[in-house]
């Protein structure tokens, strides 16, 4: 058994959803939910690919699809998406997609019709209250975005990520069908997977870490560990793409009461800065990071590898190249130049990365600015 980081004691509030489907073909019980509901006019909050999609939703009555995601959500996209709620007079909104959409759909429950803007609900649980019912239907397995109660948007002026946590985000109901992810590419499947692996590595390494979030993150790597590639070599591969959304949901029940870590902060100046994706951008960043904590978590360390199946080592050079060559093998970029970032500014994304303190605070080794600045130096 591997020894918990915190008390058995500490107190833990793992949060979910009032109501959780999952399994393939299950999409349109989110439509079956509405109507029993008396929902006449749902919002759909999605991406440009998936708008073309929301039928399989068997939404009710008169929706309307709000499908101008076309990457990460911005401050200008959530003022454009609920003006557009406000102005429709939606009763119910559907987050469909990745967790771009699914944060945005959450934003606009909260902030539709409440007189708060976005600034004075950054933070944690700020938001007065909900406004309108939430229905979360991931496309991708990646965020775990379904069940929890976090948003992130890049806030277009100050080039940072800016984090909303509020229970009042939380879904009424969520809807994992597995199927939806099928035929995904394979750069997105990986980029997602690795995301998702994040979460509950981040979790299980973490300084508020908990044995009843263990659970969760621990069958998450191992999940990710034996299906991700398989998902990646086979788009169309049903227990695959079960198995990487049951590890996404997995990763989503950890961020709530354990939240990530050092991974996470790190790699955030790569999407705020250059538009990398996050999950493109935490792939880069984990077997650093996961190397950097290993002399502080050296029992867990080895466990995650063991889960992965990869060679079990502590020592720090060793894990290293473990991590990295098993996101090589998946076909995960690995070096920064090549999404354009350039080397003079890697001191600045350090000190950007520094200040994120509800992330950096959670890592089980202090990473001091000098340390981040080395470990982009050495991604670069």
């Amino acid at each position: 058994m591997i020894a918990p980081l915190n008390a058995l004691g500490t107190p833990i509030d793992l949060i979910q959803p009032p109501r959780l489907i999952f399994g393939r073909g299950t999409a349109a019980e989110a439509g079956r939910w509405l109507a029993s509901h008396g929902i006449r006019r749902p919002m759909v909050v999605t991406d440009t690919f998936n708008a073309a999609r929301v039928g399989g939703l068997d939404l009710p009555g008169e929706p309307l699809v709000w499908g101008e995601l076309a990457g990460e959500p911005t401050t200008d996209d959530l003022a454009r998406v609920v003006a557009a709620a406000e102005q429709t007079g939606v009763d119910a909104v559907i987050g469909f997609g990745g967790g771009s959409s699914m944060d945005l759909a959450k934003l606009v429950a909260v902030l539709t019709g409440s007189g708060q803007s976005f600034s004075e609900v950054v933070g944690a649980e700020k938001v007065a209250g909900k406004k309108l019912p939430i229905v979360q239907v991931p496309t991708t397995a990646g965020t775990g975005s379904e069940v929890g109660t976090r948003a992130l948007v890049t806030d277009v002026a100050a080039l940072a990520k800016c984090a909303v946590q509020s229970r009042h985000m939380l879904a009424d109901l969520a809807v994992v069908d597995p199927d939806l992810a099928l035929g995904m590419p394979r750069s997105i499947t990986v980029a997602t997977g690795v995301d998702a692996l994040a979460h509950c590595v981040e979790a299980f390494t973490n300084r508020k870490a908990h044995p009843v979030i263990d659970l969760y993150a621990l069958e998450g790597i191992r999940l990710a560990g034996r299906w991700l590639a398989k998902a990646a070599d086979d788009g169309h591969d049903p227990d695959a793409r079960a198995g990487m959304a049951l590890a996404s949901l997995y990763g989503g029940y950890c961020l709530g009461p354990v939240n990530t870590a050092g991974g996470h902060a790190v790699s955030y100046p790569l999407g705020a800065r250059y538009h990398v994706a996050h999950g493109a951008a935490n792939a880069l960043i984990f077997p650093h990071v996961l190397a950097f904590n290993a002399p502080a978590t050296p029992e867990r360390t080895a466990a995650i590898l063991e889960a992965l199946a990869l060679p079990v080592s502590t020592e720090p050079a060793k894990v290293f190249a473990a991590a990295n060559d098993w996101c090589v093998r998946l076909g995960c970029e690995m070096r920064m130049s090549a999404f354009g970032v350039p080397a003079d500014d890697l001191p600045a994304m350090a000190g950007e990365a520094h200040a994120i303190r509800r992330l950096l605070d959670n890592n089980p080794r202090d990473l001091a600015e000098a340390d981040i600045l080395s470990i982009y130096r050495a991604a670069f």
